[in-house]
């Protein structure tokens, strides 16, 4: 694994605040950056292994019901620094909203309102914590990405709001 993918690259960035567990990195994963960058749990099964196999982690204890914990090596602390220092290349947007809404004619009008309702509901919700995240950041670039997360969120409510019943 000479490359990192952004997944990869996310798992490392959480090891370095100590071990972890595939469930601990998906909690974590989706604590921290789920305002700007969504990590699934066969996202994180995945990538594990295959960071172990390349020497950029190495196992730690095992817990309960099996759970591994993943410890970041020294290599692994390299290459992520290396991916950090490279350019991010272009932003790929991947909503499942977007493409329910750009699908949304096929279903009948109440059907589009509640998914329109749904997905305001879960929206202002994560406009909420994505507020609470931008006050307490204290690092400008953790400040940074959490006010983009609230401009993030107040777009798409305001794109909902805009959707005619």
């Amino acid at each position: 694994m000479t490359d990192l993918n952004a997944t990869s690259a996310a798992l490392l960035g959480l090891l370095h605040e100590g071990p972890m567990t595939g469930g601990q990195l998906v909690a974590a994963a989706t604590e921290r950056f789920s305002g700007f960058f969504s990590v699934t749990r066969s996202q994180v099964y995945r990538e594990l292994p295959a960071l172990a196999e390349a020497g950029m982690l190495r196992l730690g204890k095992q817990g309960p019901r099996s759970s591994q914990q993943y410890i970041i090596t020294a290599a692994g602390k390299r290459a992520f620094k290396s991916w950090l220092n490279t350019e991010p290349g272009p932003d790929n947007v991947r909503s499942p909203l977007l493409l329910r809404l750009r699908y949304a004619g096929m279903l009948t009008s109440k059907q589009r309102a509640h998914l329109v309702a749904s997905a305001r509901e879960q929206y202002v919700e994560k406009l909420n914590e994505a507020k609470s995240a931008a006050k307490v950041a204290e690092d400008p670039y953790e400040k940074a990405a959490a006010d983009f997360s609230v401009a993030h969120n107040r777009a798409v409510i305001k794109m909902l709001d805009a959707i005619p019943e």
